[in-house]
């Protein structure tokens, strides 16, 4: 059997998970042996790392996409054939092609965006134990947001000393943040809760909101490697961190400072105007021009209205000679 390589071949589907290595095994034999190749979670080279990084105690059982259905009856008709108590279990994701779209990335393991929204409260009422939840995924998100905020901080604002990217770090990761940012993508919607987080309005609790943010970090990162999960925190922070270049996070307000020029000079207070908007939605830039008695005195652009505001009055002052 031709055994494509995973890292170059056609995308794999998560079609079974156990916690047991020898029951993975079986059923990769049994997919095998209907001339569908399948690899274990141990068969694949994580993006980052050279060892299996799981995290969750799990053994996966994949196939090629194109096939994922036939292994799905395969192994659906041999659970069938079991006797009671031993019938495989078989992974069915619900449709969370919306959500994918929203994030930016089509997941290899749907299974593991579930488990990215599962809240310990659904997990709870799973007599069988069949059901994990998010906490250990949120673990590993927190991390992986902090180490890309950490980097992008660096990188991107290296006039500002230590405790200054620790401030702005801790800003842009606090649990008001996330669940902020959670709201705007819509995630409350798609968390599986249970019945008692659901009457208390658990879909719209900042924490819960933000935890499962961060657990969708760590499935986009386990999923398509640091990369994926880079790019996403990139896209959802843009405007925050073009917020950090305004003077008025850092307590200088061009706007105010230019109207105080013109009241003093006796001349028509400010006029700012968005000329034009270019890119995707979800990554907008924003063109804005002010102009003082009629005339253009500063051109500026910016991830936000108020950031490309800022930036035209600073100009503005400049050339006022303020």
């Amino acid at each position: 059997m031709h055994r494509p390589d995973p890292r170059s071949g056609p995308a794999l589907s998560v079609v079974f998970r156990t916690h047991s290595d020898v029951e993975a095994s079986i059923v990769r034999g049994l997919l095998e042996a209907h001339g569908i190749f399948a690899a274990l979670s141990s068969d694949l080279t994580h993006a980052v790392f050279p060892l299996s990084i799981d995290g969750l105690g799990e053994v996966r059982v994949s196939v090629p996409a194109d096939q994922a259905d036939d292994a799905r009856e395969i192994i659906a008709q041999q659970g069938a054939a079991q006797p009671k108590g031993e019938v495989v279990h078989l992974a069915e994701p619900r449709d969370l092609s919306e959500l994918e779209e929203r994030v930016g990335h089509r997941f290899n393991d749907a299974l593991l965006l579930e488990r990215a929204l599962t809240h310990r409260s659904r997990a709870n009422e799973d007599a069988s134990g069949g059901t994990t939840d998010n906490e250990s995924l949120e673990f590993l998100g927190d991390a992986v947001l902090g180490f890309v905020m950490a980097d992008l901080l660096f990188r991107d604002f290296p006039q500002l000393d230590e405790g200054q990217k620790s401030k702005i770090k801790a800003s842009l990761v606090s649990t008001q943040t996330l669940g902020d940012l959670a709201r705007e993508l819509g995630l409350g919607q798609y968390l599986a809760l249970g019945r008692g987080e659901e009457k208390t309005g658990g879909r719209n609790k900042q924490a819960l909101l933000a935890d499962g943010y961060e657990a969708l970090i760590a499935a986009l990162y386990l999923d398509g490697g640091i990369e994926a999960a880079r790019g996403f925190i990139v896209r959802e922070f843009s405007e925050r961190l073009e917020d950090v270049r305004s003077p008025e996070f850092w307590g200088r307000d061009y706007k105010s400072s230019l109207q105080e020029v013109v009241q003093a000079r006796e001349l028509p207070l400010p006029d700012y105007a968005v000329t034009s908007e270019s890119g995707p939605d979800h990554r907008k830039v924003f063109h804005v021009e002010v102009r003082v008695a009629g005339e253009v005195m500063g051109t500026a652009r910016g991830a936000s209205k108020k950031a490309a505001e800022q930036e035209a009055a600073r100009q503005a002052l400049e050339r006022l000679g303020a």
